[in-house]
Order: structure tokens, then sequence, then C-alpha cells
């Protein structure tokens, strides 16, 4: 018998040519596995479930590998046993290889086939033994699990795809900015190995351009809502230049707008303009808002005829409101000098309707109980609050306009301004008339014609309205002002008696109280007006005033600090803070708010000096001669401080500068 890996020829250490090796690689045609296949016994093995073998019916021939476990040919020395001398089992007895599990118990020796998973049994050479597999090692079962399917795992990948674009929508609408990008993120890192799967299965026509965008779109916006403007202008660059992507092109509006927020107008300009281009005429709101957008950029640039050019497209499109617009073309025609194209913008706001709801639906006019529910349901829910809105930019915009022209459309503020009203009371926004005789009645005020602001306030006396309680509560300041307490106090109980929920008449009324000195009077209006708005600051203050006026210190401090918490680092509710704890003997505290308001004022020599009495009553020596010091360096003419300057230096032994603070006392005095 050949050797089928050839024999190795090896000479000994004595010389002689015997090779112990001889019959290693002898060839045993029982581990033939090429023949596998067409045996019978060895594939009905391998499919039957756990590799375990079916039983023998009786008189059949025992199969591989099995007849020499406990005797047999082994016993006998059958060919390729333990008894067969050359095989390979006696090279394991010569060399004493490393123990094995031989049918015999004896050392089993290395073999060249060790690694395809056979081991040496005893079998026979007549071919009706095999050899089988290591327990060690199973058969393969006919269960085995098949592999997954490629388009369930592209599934799941789109779906998981779309549960993070839905968590980082979810964190912004909780105005989570950080988790939102970082889910946009990880949404854009599956989209990308979805991608990639497909193209590997050969299923790119089955490409989810939707998905695509979705996450490229999400992701910039993101980038821009955390401020990373660089990244998100790269996503939105992306989006557009992809020309498989419809409609593409408006996000250079986008783009635009992260450019007008850096305060880069000129590629603004461009971006806006691009966009323009790819929107189609019929799509008029879009367009709209571009042109809004030019206009804005161009006021920025002070290009004022420019942007009228680009505002005035807007205002061509009728029946739409244009507030906004409205009122930057006429900013832009107040810087151009327009006269006339000011009044005639004017016209046009004022002819613009608001789109918006019946005001009796939210009002019930019946006991019903279903209507009363419906009003319940509606009278503050979304579509209600965007109404509100629309109506609060409307008035906004109107007052603000008329303010603006009014010194400029005639040849006299008052003549302008009374061109103004009479034009908005002819108008669908009549009931704005009255706020801007109140702002004109403001307008005299700051150019000192009191006379002229009290004859227009006057004019509300006889109207019941909202405005009348307005007018009223600012004629009661203006008297207030001229201490004529007679004429204030009458137009505050007007004012009262017109609005009892106006929080600016009812402080009024406590003022009016408090210069009479009526405490209690006066803490109870102002009680009031703090119940009706919880934040009006006025009241506040002087409700504080008044508890300290009644020496109610822990209340007059609940009303500081609250004001406090209100509106930070104002100088005089610091101060009454501090000087509130200082009445309290509280020190310590009211060493730090002398120390928070001097940090605020730091100019102020009364508070300096005030903190040095307060530094020389604890022994304080070196303190508070520099906060005196300071005092006397802002103020070098307060008598008491130059005294305790000049005190200090004589207990300290310093008589020459001493004499420097005495001297400038006595010429002083």
């Amino acid at each position: 018998m050949l050797s089928r890996f050839g024999n190795v020829h090896l000479a000994t250490e004595d010389g002689d040519g015997d090779d112990i090796y001889e019959g290693f690689n002898d060839y045993n045609p029982s581990y033939d596995v090429e023949g596998l296949e067409e045996d019978e016994s060895f594939q009905q093995a391998v499919k039957t479930s756990h590799g375990n073998r079916p039983p023998l019916p009786t008189g059949a021939a025992r199969p591989l590998g099995t007849a020499a476990r406990k005797g047999g040919a082994a016993a006998a020395g059958a060919p390729g046993t333990a008894g067969f001398r050359g095989g390979r089992s006696g090279l394991g007895s010569q060399m004493g290889a490393r123990p094995g599990t031989g049918s015999d118990g004896g050392p089993r020796p290395m073999t060249a086939i060790r690694a395809a998973g056979f081991r040496r049994t005893d079998t026979s050479r007549s071919g009706s033994q095999d050899p089988v597999l290591p327990a060690q090692v199973p058969l393969p079962s006919a269960e085995a699990k098949p592999e997954e399917n490629p388009e369930e795992i592209i599934k799941q990948l789109e779906k998981k795809t779309n549960e993070l674009l839905e968590e980082s929508c979810l964190a912004v609408e909780k105005g989570d900015l950080q988790m939102a990008l970082d889910r946009a993120k990880e949404a854009g890192r599956k989209e990308r190995f979805l991608c990639r799967q497909r193209e590997q299965h050969s299923l790119s026509d089955q490409i989810n351009l939707d998905l695509t965008y979705s996450v490229l779109f999400n992701l910039a916006v993101q980038y821009q809502a955390n401020q990373m403007f660089n990244e998100a202008l790269n996503t939105y660059l992306i989006i557009v230049k992809n020309k498989m992507f419809t409609n593409a092109g408006r996000l250079r509006i986008n783009m635009g707008n992260i450019y007008f927020t850096q305060g880069k107008y000129v590629q603004a300009l461009k971006m806006y303009r691009m966009a323009l281009d790819q929107v189609p005429t019929s799509h008029q709101a879009v367009r709209a808002k571009i042109l809004q957008n030019i206009g804005t950029a161009f006021i920025k640039m002070g290009k004022y005829s420019e942007a009228a050019n680009a505002l005035e497209n807007i205002m061509l499109s009728a029946g739409r409101p244009v507030f906004e617009t409205a009122l930057n073309l006429i900013l832009c025609y107040f810087a151009l000098g327009e006269r006339d194209k000011m009044k005639m913008t004017f016209h046009k706001m004022l002819q613009s309707q608001l789109d918006v709801g019946d005001e009796e639906k939210y009002f019930p006019a019946s006991d019903d109980p279903h209507a009363m529910l419906v009003h319940e349901a509606i009278k503050d829910d979304s579509l209600r609050r965007i109404e509100r809105e629309r109506k609060r930019v409307a008035e906004k915009s109107i007052v603000i306009a008329a303010k603006l022209i009014a010194p400029s459309i005639e040849m006299s503020f008052a003549a302008g301004f009374d061109w103004c009203v009479e034009c908005v009371r002819a108008s669908s926004y009549a009931d704005l008339a009255g706020e801007l005789e109140i702002t004109k009645a403001i307008t005299y005020l700051k150019m000192k014609d009191f006379q002229a602001a009290v004859e227009v306030l006057r004019g509300f006396e006889k109207k019941e309205s909202k405005m009348a309680s307005a007018a009223a509560a600012n004629l009661t300041f203006m008297f207030l002002l001229e201490n004529d307490l007679g004429q204030a106090e009458k137009y505050a109980e007007m004012a009262v008696a017109s609005d009892r929920y106006n929080p600016c008449a009812l402080v009024n009324r406590g003022n009016c109280a408090f210069m009479k000195k009526e405490w209690e009077k006066a803490a109870e209006y102002y009680q009031e007006a703090v119940q009706v708005e919880a934040l009006c600051t006025e009241a506040l203050f002087n409700l504080g005033l008044v508890n300290k006026k009644l020496r109610r210190m822990e209340e007059a401090l609940a009303c500081f600090h609250k004001l406090h918490a209100i509106v930070r680092n104002d100088a005089q509710v610091v101060y009454q803070l501090a000087n509130l704890y200082e009445m309290l003997d509280d020190v310590n505290n009211a060493t730090e708010w002398y120390m928070q308001l001097v940090s605020l004022v730091p100019t102020d020599p009364t508070m300096l000096a005030r903190l040095g009495e307060i530094y020389e009553a604890m022994n304080d020596k070196s303190s508070a001669f520099q906060y005196n010091y300071e005092s006397f360096r802002y103020f070098p003419s307060n008598m008491d401080v130059i005294a305790w300057l000049g005190a200090y230096y004589v207990d300290s032994q310093f008589s020459e500068k001493a004499i420097t603070y005495f001297e400038r006392a006595a010429a002083i005095q």
C-alpha cells in the first residue's frame, strides 16, 4: 500500500536505517470521506433528528465503527487495530505518545488527520466498519435555523430609523434640543447603514427617498436649533444638490435664514432669490414670505429703495393680512421721505382683514349647559390663541405705524395724529381709535405739553369703555405729580368705576390714600391690584412700603422678595430689603444686601457711608475706613464722613492727615 502523504525516512542516532515511524502514513481506506455521500447508513444518521441513528432491524449489519468497542475484530488483531504491526498503534506504543482512548485502553498516537475530526478506532480492514465522528462534535441537525431574510432585516432597520425620527421630534417638542440632535444623528447613521444593506443585497430599487429626505432634513433642523450653523448649512447643501429630491430648492430659504442670523445679508439675499426662482407663481403665500425676507434683509443693509420694491410686490396681493409687511414698507417710505406713499400704505394696512372668527362665539348668550360646555372647550384652545396673536400683531402694527408717520405726514404733530385717528375710526379697527388718542396724550407729555395732554385725556370722561379708565388713570397720575390731591382722587374714583379690574387705576387710587396717610385703605387697594394682576410691580412695591409704615416687617419682606424675583438687580428693591433687615437687627443679611446694592450702584456715596457705619458697629475699623473713604471720594462735602475720617486719623496718630480733613470741614462750614 502506498502512503497517501508520502513516506518519511529518518536516520536514527546509532546510524541504523530502521525507521521508527514506518507505516505512520499508511492510508486506511476506512477514512476515505469522499464516498460518504453514497454511504446510505451515514446519510440516514445525518438526516435523523439530533444525529441519532435509527434502531437496526433484526439481522442487519452493524453500522460503521461500533463492532470493535468491546472485543470483536480488535481482540483478534484485525487490521487497523492495536494488534496490527507496523500501524499507527505500534508507533504510539514505541514512542509513549500522549494518552488516548484506544480500544485497548492504551495510549492513542497523534495522527495526521486529527484536525478533520476523526479518531482511530478498532475496526476491521474488511470495510464492514468505518470511523465515526467524535462524541464532542455533534452531527448537523436537520432543524438548523435558516438564514434571516434580507428583506426582513431591511424592514427592521427602516422601522428603527422611523422610531429615532419620532423621538427626535418629540424631544424638540419638550425643549430638549441636545437629545433631539443626538437622536437625529443616530437616525442618520441607521439610514446610511440601511442604504448599504440594500446595495449589498441588490435591492437598490427599493431605496426609500422619502425616509432619506426626512432624516437629512431633521438633522439639518436640529443643527440649526442648536446653533451649529456650519453643520446645518452642509446638511442643507446635501439635500438641495440631490436631484432626486423634488422641491428641495425651497430649503434655500432655511439656508438664507441661517445667513441672516449670522449677519451675512449678501449670502442670505442670494439664497432667498434662488429659492424664489424655484417656487412657481401659483404658490403666492410662499413667494410672499420669501419677498418679505428679501425686504427685511435690504432694510438691515440700509438699502430702503430695494426693500420697498420687494415689499410692494407683497402688498399687490389683496385679501391677505399684511400688517408686518405694511409696517416695514412704511418704515422704508419714512426713511426715504415719501409722505404720500406713507399715507397710501397706511390705508392699505387698515383695509387688510384679519380672517378671524366671530368674537360672539366665545361669549355664550344663554345659560344652556351645552353652550357653556362648548364655550369652556373653545375659549382658550389653540385656534383661539392663534386668533388672539393675529389680532395683537395687527393692533400693534397699526399703533406703531400711526405713531411713526403722524409727525411727518402733516405740518404739525397734532394734525398728523388726527388724520390717523380719523382713518382708524372709518375702518374695521375702530376700537383702536381710543388707544391712539391715549398715545397722542402720552406723546404730548413727552413733549412737556401738559395742558394739551390733559385736554385730550378729559375727552374720555363721558365715554364708558376701558379707554376711559386708562385716560382717567393717566389724569390721576398727572394730578398726583402736580400735588393736586383733590383732582387726583376724583379721576382715580372715575377710573376704578369705569373698570374695576384695571390694576393701574387701583394703584393710583391707593396712591391717593397713601398721600392722605390712610395706610390701611391704601394697602387694600394695592392688595386688590395684586390679585387682579399678580405681576403688577407698582402694586407690590407700594404694598411693601405700606407694610413698612405699618411695622409689618415680615409682610413687607415677603412683598420685596417677590418683587426681587420678578425684577432682578433693581437698586430700589435691593435697598428696601437691606433696610428692612437692618430694622430687624439682622446685621448679616443687611450687610449682604448692602454689598449687593453697592455692586449695582458702586458710586452711591450714601450707601457706601451706610456700609461704613455698619462695619464700625461691628468693630471692623479697616472695612469702615475703606467704605467711608470711598464715600468721601465720590462726595467730598458730606460733613459726617469728613468728621469720621478726621477722627479715624487722630485715633491712628496721623495728626497731619487729620488736620487736612478738619480744615476741609471748616471751609465747608
